[in-house]
């Protein structure tokens, strides 16, 4: 019998909130329980909202809805098309240029991670650990998995891709759900109960396993190489926590990633070496273009770093305790969202506010999407937004 922790950094719950961290002793197929009076420090006062420039100008072309999102959530995009989950297992391909629903599904029990598409085949994981996959809204198969997955499944090359919360890396068919290959990683002492990093760059899986980018071969999940991000630090096993965060920026073959609350790093995928790795104290993923990545800090500062070098270009702390999620690119902005179920648009060049989007005022629940030309944010109260420039 596995037995292994999680880690929730509660990293969407408003700083104005008391919440309580949630680490839990997972057995085998047992969920996570607050321990009762553990409680972190006072949280300090988001900061005020400020005026913004209005030099980009988006208008609400459209608005949705899924189930309550409790979870962590990616939206998936193919094209034109976003893929969205809720709390209580409800799944939906919606058209980005409408709002309009393509199809809606569920799972049949609350979902913990998702979801992954390619177009075709679109997968979750609930809480009882079944991958979940449907095509055109119809349920095509179900799979049990041995622990708990917080990161969205990945869907390509007619294959589904999960990442447990037991390091394992599962791999199945996509149109019949045959498991294909296993491959078991050490446990280690701690997992965050946060998404992490699953994605490919030509025939390479590349996996976030504790602080490494890992390469993977997707036929049969042999190990091609790895490269350390970042290393356990500290005295005791929180303080040890390492461990890789979703989103990722990609640029060609170069892969950027963040290490929970410890740093940022480059790694060149097909060498699978270390370009270069840069301290910073961050729960949330990041996001780039071919001259910057760009992040949210643990305190709400937002910064971007040299891709090439990871020297550090502009900070900006408008935005400080807001409890922002990962950055998107689009655009001349770098889009975050915050607990109060605000998008705003900085700068790419400097940081400055150039504008602010609203939605129903319950936290964005996952990172900004841009699916054609509408920018895609859902909210904890299962809202979905799309926006378009005007």
């Amino acid at each position: 019998m596995s037995f292994y922790k999680t880690f929730n950094p509660l990293a969407h719950t408003s700083w104005a909130s008391a919440a309580p961290v949630c680490i839990a002793l997972v057995i085998s197929l047992s969920g996570c329980s607050l321990i009762p009076g553990l409680s972190g420090p006072a949280r300090p006062q988001p900061a005020a909202l400020q005026s913004v420039s209005g030099d980009v100008v988006a208008k609400q072309a459209w608005v949705s809805r899924v189930g309550a999102v409790n979870f962590p959530l990616d939206a998936s995009v193919v094209g034109t098309s976003v893929f969205v989950a809720g709390s209580d297992g409800s799944v939906s391909s919606i058209d980005a240029r409408t709002g309009a629903d393509m199809w809606r599904a569920s799972a049949g029990a609350p979902i913990s991670a998702g979801v992954g598409s390619d177009g075709k085949t679109a997968a979750v994981v609930t809480q009882a650990n079944d991958v979940v996959a449907f095509a055109d809204g119809r349920e095509i198969w179900r799979q049990k998995l041995n622990a708990q997955v917080y990161t969205s499944p990945f869907v390509a090359g007619g294959r589904v891709f999960v990442l447990a919360a037991d390091r394992s890396v599962n791999a199945f068919d996509g149109q019949t759900g045959r498991k294909l290959w296993t491959q078991q990683r050490p446990n280690e002492p701690l997992v965050l109960k946060q998404s992490g990093v699953l994605t490919a760059v030509g025939d390479t899986l590349v996996v976030g396993l504790s602080g490494r980018l890992a390469g993977l071969n997707p036929a049969n999940g042999s190990v091609r190489w790895e490269a350390p991000i970042a290393s356990p630090r500290g005295v005791n096993d929180v303080e040890r926590l390492v461990d890789l965060v979703g989103r990722v920026s990609r640029d060609g073959d170069v892969v950027c990633a963040r290490a929970f609350q410890a740093a940022v790093g480059c790694v060149n995928t097909v060498r699978g070496a270390l370009l270069w790795t840069k301290p910073a104290n961050g729960s949330q993923g990041i996001h780039g273009d071919d001259r910057r990545l760009y992040g949210t800090e643990a305190d709400g500062t937002v910064q971007a770093w040299s891709r090439v070098d990871g020297e550090r270009a502009w900070t900006t702390d408008v935005l400080r305790y807001r409890s922002l999620t990962a950055p998107l690119v689009v655009g001349r902005s770098v889009a975050v969202g915050d607990f109060a179920g605000i998008v705003h648009l900085l700068s790419r060049e400097n940081g400055s506010l150039l504008n602010r989007l609203n939605t129903d005022g319950s936290a964005i629940a996952a990172a900004p999407v841009l699916a054609g030309n509408t920018l895609v944010v859902v909210t904890r109260n299962g809202g979905i937004y799309g926006f378009v420039p005007e």
